[in-house]
């Protein structure tokens, strides 16, 4: 009794000439290779020409800051838990008497890490946060030789005041998407 009604009957038959010599594979190989010659490369000549990136592209992370340049991260730890990289480290500190220009709140990240080489730029911790204060941004991380130097801190990772970020559009993408 058969299970199926595919069963095909297996014909071994005599090759022919060509078949042994591997003329008719060697010829269809080489076609293969001569169109690839004649097709459009994909190869950029990066310094000159940039690549364009789509809007939800996600790249180089940002700490934001407020319209008065204060820092908007709360240390809260929200970025920290929901990284399944476990590539963010921080630790908190309260705010002193003096320093209600540069945080918000009574509570900030005295320091602020993410190892760039764990991250796999899933964009939950700009998900978690409460306070829009991280984001991953359209730029590249730059490469580097050693693996201390893909450990950005605040140095890195705070936008300066002259050189503000737009996250515009993934805020935008960010409240189509979870709607």
């Amino acid at each position: 009794m058969q299970l199926t009604n595919r069963a095909q009957q297996v014909v071994q038959k005599e090759m022919t000439l060509a078949e042994r010599l591997y003329l008719p594979a060697i010829f269809a190989g080489l076609s293969i290779t001569i169109k690839h010659l004649f097709k459009k490369k994909a190869t950029l000549k990066y310094p000159e020409v940039k690549r364009e990136f789509a809007p939800v592209y996600r790249g180089q992370h940002v700490l934001k800051r407020d319209a008065e340049g204060r820092e908007n991260c709360t240390a809260c730890g929200l970025c920290a838990v929901s990284c399944p990289a476990e590539a963010i480290t921080m630790d908190a500190a309260e705010r002193k008497a003096g320093e209600e220009h540069l945080y918000r709140e009574e509570k900030y990240a005295a320091k602020y890490e993410i190892n760039m080489l764990r991250c796999i730029y899933c964009g939950l911790c700009e998900e978690a946060c409460p306070k829009d204060a991280i984001y991953l941004t359209d730029r590249i991380v730059a490469s580097e030789f050693t693996r201390g130097k893909f450990v950005y801190g605040k140095d890195v990772l705070v936008e300066k005041m002259d050189d503000r970020i737009d996250v515009s559009q993934r805020k935008k993408h960010y409240s189509i998407v979870n709607n």
